[in-house]
């Protein structure tokens, strides 16, 4: 089982960056989605999940509006859109997968990529 992230980068306030989840070893369509992130000195946070059917996709109040989570089970890849990025933003951002139902629990999530670095300037 893999997760692999891509798509982090360093960009000012107010732009735009498409992180990437890449899944592979596991059949994808049972499997629940989240995207976590972790700043320095912090606890890691949820961001956004995804179900399997990719109808319920809950969002953290603090990205609601600015970032949309998507996936693709054919191309075996989950998206993050990050909109309107601010400074508070910055954080390394994790990809993880959970059999079944997902949750905003990140305890509760078995696989995990190595996360990509996100910073945003002011």
């Amino acid at each position: 089982v893999q997760l692999v992230e891509s798509g982090g980068g360093l960009v000012q306030a107010g732009g735009s960056l498409r992180l990437s989840c890449a899944a592979s070893g596991f059949t994808l369509d049972y499997y629940g989605i989240g995207w976590f992130r972790q700043a320095p000195g912090k606890e890691r946070e949820f961001v956004a999940v995804i179900s399997q059917s990719g109808d319920d996709t809950p969002y953290a109040d603090s990205v609601k509006g600015r970032f949309t989570i998507s996936r693709d089970n054919a191309k075996k890849t989950i998206y993050l859109q990050m909109n309107s990025l601010k400074p508070e933003d910055t954080a390394v951002y994790y990809c993880a997968a959970k059999l079944l139902l997902t949750t905003t629990l990140a305890t509760r999530y078995k696989y995990w990529g190595q996360g990509t670095q996100v910073t945003v300037s002011s």
